[in-house]
């Protein structure tokens, strides 16, 4: 049994967790839609939790709590019941939905992805300059997570795209490297780094399936903006980042890292470009702490 056929076992027994999350209302959007998240600011000997950005862009106050208005746009919020999939007891009628973003946030737009998905996706290959990443995926937990990802790999929509954010357990309280901003710098100065999506978004899936320990990729999006999935998604490299579900984030676990964690320890070493020169920018939600090393992806693959 592989490990992500273990925690798929999990993932149905949180099911009626997930769907009954996914019937309360979400808050309203934020400026920032992608990418928000738990930071920990060391202090004392201890750690306090803050509010704040899973991966770049403006939007939170400075004092680390999120900012609850709606867009510039004045889009409206996500739909109050949009878990992603229906019927998913029976594998044959799962259906996945996608919606338009309409927050303006930044878009690489290549269509939406198709309604039934592909339930045989195997692996995810990430190719970066910095070494290549296989990824094993939880598609019966989160099939209309891998089929966004499948559909995305066959548009070339990560190719040359640069991995804007990586969040250290020495500045952050977290171990993680996010990607999937199509458009982001990931220079430590852009504001934007982290706001960039395909144009739709999606629900939550298989939350509580699989822990945010080492090794497990899970999708970014804003901590009070359930159900708004888009392209970003991070790659745990320390089990600290299981405090975000005991502090009540929810992010879709979709796979986990089997081939390809010294590429991420390796980049994680490298240390961070912090965002305009100060690093607990990242935990105040005013930017993105970049990888010194940079991380650029020349292709993703979905296999079967």
């Amino acid at each position: 049994m592989t490990d992500v056929d273990r925690q798929t076992q999990l993932a149905r027994e949180h099911r009626e967790r997930q769907e009954e999350r996914a019937k309360k209302p979400p808050s309203s959007r934020r400026n920032t839609i992608l990418g928000a998240g738990l930071g920990v600011v060391v202090v004392a000997g201890g750690i306090i939790a803050a509010t704040t950005l899973l991966g770049g862009g403006g939007g939170d106050d400075p004092g680390g709590q999120a900012a609850a208005t709606p867009s510039a746009s004045g889009s409206a919020p996500a739909p109050a019941v949009d878990p992603g999939v229906t019927a998913p007891a029976d594998p044959a009628t799962i259906t996945c939905s996608y919606r338009k973003d309409d927050s303006d946030s930044p878009a690489k737009k290549v269509g939406m992805p198709p309604t039934k998905p592909d339930l045989k996706a195997k692996f995810m290959t990430i190719d970066t300059n910095q070494g290549k990443i296989v990824i094993e995926l939880a598609t019966a937990a989160a099939p209309c997570t891998v089929n966004s990802f499948e559909f995305l790999a066959k548009k070339n929509y990560f190719d040359n795209t640069r991995c804007h954010r990586l969040a250290t357990v020495e500045t952050t309280g977290l171990g993680m490297l996010q990607c999937g901003d199509p458009l982001a710098k990931g220079d430590g100065k852009s504001k934007d780094d982290g706001t960039g999506g395909p144009g739709y978004l999606f629900g939550d899936e298989n939350l509580g399936g699989i822990p945010y320990t080492r090794g497990t990729v899970a999708m970014a999006q804003g901590a009070e903006d359930a159900n708004s999935n888009g392209s970003q998604f991070w790659i745990s490299f320390s089990d600290e980042n299981t405090q975000l579900a005991s502090a009540g984030a929810a992010y879709t676990p979709f796979g986990v890292v089997k081939e390809g964690m010294d590429v991420v320890d390796k980049i994680a070493k490298g240390g961070i470009i912090p965002f305009n020169g100060d690093p607990m920018a990242d935990v105040r939600g005013e930017g993105s702490n970049a990888p010194k090393l940079p991380v650029i992806i020349k292709n993703v693959t979905v296999t079967k």
